[in-house]
């Protein structure tokens, strides 16, 4: 049996045995949310968990949509992962050159005519700025798109999945399954890599401070939240004819004196929106982050 069969085999057995971070059922959804999709237009999936509670609402908490570059939060963790395993150091050189740069490279653009860059740099990049060039070298460290699907099934999540490379993995047509995930999986995904054991705790506090820094979120879920909540996040964004605009974040929220909030988010933008899916979308989900706050408010 190769090593990928071993690990894909470990893996289903954990996805079978490890159960949600958060045991009790869901609330009825938010009727804000309903109310918001509505006059918005489009679809919009909201999962919001209190981690102190373990109480969850939302909408559309397990249908399924596009990742986009939301996958470059459980990317860097896994990364992590692979360091604190003994399995990739994090100071080791990663080559790459002109064939390897895509649109949107702001980091991996800058090094070029070095020619590397740290596995801890790239992984950095794409979670604060979503360089697209970082997270393709990254994945091809840990056996590409299945492999970072295999290490999610590891520790626990039996829904994301990631099939394909960047830009290809963006293009999604309705009902297709790859490089998708549901509101309530990324939610306790999220809160396993940012809260649980899944790292260790230097590791874990190097993602959060990634999170922090993350600079294409300010304008979306933590655009709603009260001042003097701390928060993190990684968005994710596309628009392409003829599929529907996506704008997406997810986000860790901390509440003065209370338990994290996580917040997931997906929002699908309506045709007629397409002139200006950005800056609509954003707006949807600020107005996302206000009612996540009210609801533990």
């Amino acid at each position: 049996m190769s090593q990928l069969t071993r690990r894909q085999a470990l893996a289903a057995a954990t996805a079978a045995l490890t159960l949600p971070a958060f045991a009790r059922p869901a609330e009825p959804e938010l009727p804000a949310l309903r109310a918001l999709e509505r006059r918005a237009g489009g679809r919009l999936g909201v999962a919001i968990l209190d981690t102190g509670t373990g109480a969850q609402t939302g909408l559309r908490l397990d249908e399924r949509f596009a990742l986009c570059s939301v996958f470059k939060l459980p990317l860097a963790a896994m990364i992590l992962r692979e360091s604190d395993l003994g399995r990739l150091p994090l100071d080791q050189a990663v080559p790459f050159g002109k064939a390897d740069m895509l649109n949107h490279a702001p980091v991996t653009s800058q090094h070029l005519a070095r020619g590397h860059m740290t596995v801890a740099e790239l992984a950095e990049a794409a979670q604060v700025t979503s360089d697209n060039p970082a997270a393709n070298l990254l994945l091809k460290l840990i056996d590409g798109p299945a492999g970072l699907t295999t290490r999610l099934r590891e520790i626990g999540d039996a829904t994301t999945r990631l099939d394909r490379y960047e830009p290809e993995m963006n293009q999604m047509p309705p009902g297709d399954a790859r490089d998708t995930s549901t509101p309530a999986a990324l939610a306790a995904l999220v809160q396993r890599i940012t809260l649980g054991d899944v790292l260790k705790p230097a590791s874990r506090a190097l993602l959060v401070s990634w999170m922090e820094k993350t600079e294409t979120g300010r304008h979306r879920l933590r655009a709603g939240l009260p001042k003097g909540w701390r928060a993190g996040d990684k968005t994710g964004t596309f628009w392409d004819e003829p599929l529907p605009p996506k704008v997406n974040d997810v986000a860790v929220c901390w509440p003065p004196g209370r338990a994290p909030l996580v917040v997931a988010a997906f929002y699908e933008a309506p045709k007629a929106d397409r002139r200006q899916p950005f800056e609509a979308g954003q707006k949807v989900l600020a107005e996302v982050g206000r009612i996540a706050a009210a609801w533990r408010g």
